[in-house]
């Protein structure tokens, strides 16, 4: 699989990926060309649908209805839960203002958006505020948020999260702040950056693989690993999956992760760049279990 949007200037970021009425939808980050010079660039969500995880067809966009999206939405996160497919996604081009939005479908295309968006961001002292790059997963009871967000001085990218009633609406009440940060960028080759956490509940743990640096530095995917949901080890000290060799489509990165459970098999999706970010492109790696440990097939 190798999936961009070419009309789009060969642009796909951020991908997520659900299963709903044996159909694949693939959700994933979009960009607009400005309609005049100096005009603000935006982003926005692109749906896609596959029979067979390898062939995606374009089916649509969110379009951009209420101000708080203006600017820009994207690095959606999905699940599918009581009935419905629940996708977050972060508001964009905000600056430490940036938060997390929820939106509910019952056929993939069209989504009805929850009445409190933005509905979350951080609040702890050692954060700016700021929350993009959400995913979910249902553990223990509790539905977890994660989201990435910066320090007090909007210089290095962390991840952290919230929890809420399964049952909630979602909405901005309903989420209860896990103060402290859950993974902050130590590994040289995580640079100032861990982003895009993206959760797998296997064997009753919670394993979060990230991006690690920022964008082309090159980002590279790393893994940890959690029996509560909120207190992270790293499984690696090395990248779970590396950005590519010069000339291949992923030599500037492999990064912002996304995790697919399919009757059993696991797949890492992931965006990748061979031209600085110019364009991106998605693609996916199979993956198993040996002894609590992922590894790549």
């Amino acid at each position: 699989m190798l999936f961009t949007n070419k009309e789009k200037g060969n642009f796909a970021k951020d991908p997520a990926v659900i299963k709903w009425k044996e159909k694949y939808y693939l959700y994933y980050t979009i960009k607009y060309e400005p309609d005049r010079p100096g005009e603000w660039e935006r982003i926005g969500i692109g749906i896609a649908v596959s029979d067979d995880l390898e062939h995606w067809e374009q089916k649509g966009e969110l379009p951009l209805l209420y101000p708080y999206e203006e600017r820009g939405i994207g690095a959606p996160g999905a699940m599918i839960h009581n009935g419905q497919i629940h996708l977050f996604y972060q508001t964009y081009g905000n600056g430490a203002k940036d938060a997390i939005c929820h939106a509910t479908s019952m056929d993939g295309i069209n989504f009805e958006r929850n009445p409190e968006n933005p509905v979350y961001h951080p609040t702890a002292e050692w954060s700016c505020g700021r929350a993009i790059d959400a995913d979910v997963c249902l553990f223990n009871g509790k539905l977890f948020l994660y989201v990435a967000t910066r320090d007090a001085e909007m210089k290095c990218q962390i991840v952290c999260g919230a929890w809420a009633e399964p049952d909630s609406d979602f909405g901005k009440d309903a989420w209860h702040e896990i103060k402290p940060l859950m993974l902050e960028p130590t590994l040289s080759w995580e640079q100032e950056c861990i982003e895009a956490p993206a959760t797998l509940v296997y064997d009753n743990k919670v394993y979060l693989f990230y991006g690690g640096a920022y964008n082309c530095k090159p980002q590279q995917i790393g893994c940890a690993v959690s029996e509560d949901g909120m207190q992270f080890t790293r499984i690696f000290e090395d990248p779970f999956l590396t950005n590519g060799k010069e000339g291949e489509w992923n030599s500037c990165e492999s990064g912002h992760p996304y995790v697919f459970e399919d009757d059993g098999t696991y797949y890492l999706f992931y965006q990748g760049s061979a031209d600085m970010g110019k364009t991106f492109y998605l693609s996916k790696r199979e993956f198993i279990f040996e002894n609590g440990i992922p590894k790549l097939k």
